[in-house]
């Protein structure tokens, strides 16, 4: 497995601990779009070998394609990764890409939609609920095959930050669990983990 991610790392690090001592399933990379994501410090942590992007190559080459394929890097994890997956990388990894979201989809997704910018949209907007949704990627932001969600309350008092605490309870809570429970129904995945 590698995860993809560009901030502290949070829902990184409880991935990383989940999959820690698996029988079938490691966490084999952390790749990070910044130098400074806090997510390197907790991959490091954890023994697991890093890798920064470079930005155009990631946009416009088969660079990353073959470094994942020459990892023997079977399933990607975007947790809190804030750029576009790009079409080449979606069709060398089919149903193989697994994204978290801030909100239920497919309400509030879609370019500029992440981090405080979700929550405040959502509480704008007048919701009493809000939550995750765990998704395949495609090539559409945040618009893949929805494998679960969960939902947690609003309250008129809350605010942004509020939300964002109980959306990232939320998180941990359920994504490791989620990723666990898909691989032994993707064949690919399966003869991989069982190899």
């Amino acid at each position: 497995m590698a995860i993809f991610a560009s901030g502290a790392g949070s829902n990184a690090e409880k991935i990383m601990e989940h999959f820690e001592n698996h029988p079938a399933v490691s966490v084999k990379l952390v790749v990070a779009s910044k130098k400074t994501a806090g997510v390197l410090e907790k991959a490091d942590r954890f023994g697991v070998e890093t890798l920064i992007l470079n930005k155009a190559d990631f946009f416009d080459t088969n660079i990353y394609v073959q470094e994942l394929q020459d990892r023997h890097i079977d399933i990607i994890i975007l947790a809190g990764f804030l750029w576009k997956v790009p079409a080449n990388l979606v069709a060398a990894f089919p149903g193989r890409i697994l994204n978290i979201h801030q909100a239920l989809l497919p309400a509030y997704g879609g370019k500029g939609m992440y981090g405080h910018f979700v929550h405040e949209a959502v509480i704008a907007a007048g919701e009493k609920q809000s939550g995750i949704t765990i998704h395949i990627v495609d090539e559409v932001y945040d618009h893949g095959k929805h494998l679960f969600q969960a939902t947690c309350e609003i309250i008129p008092a809350d605010g942004p930050d509020e939300l964002a605490g109980k959306v990232h309870k939320l998180e941990h809570r359920h994504f490791a669990k989620v990723i666990e429970s898909y691989i032994p129904d993707h064949p690919v995945l399966f003869a991989a983990g069982a190899s």
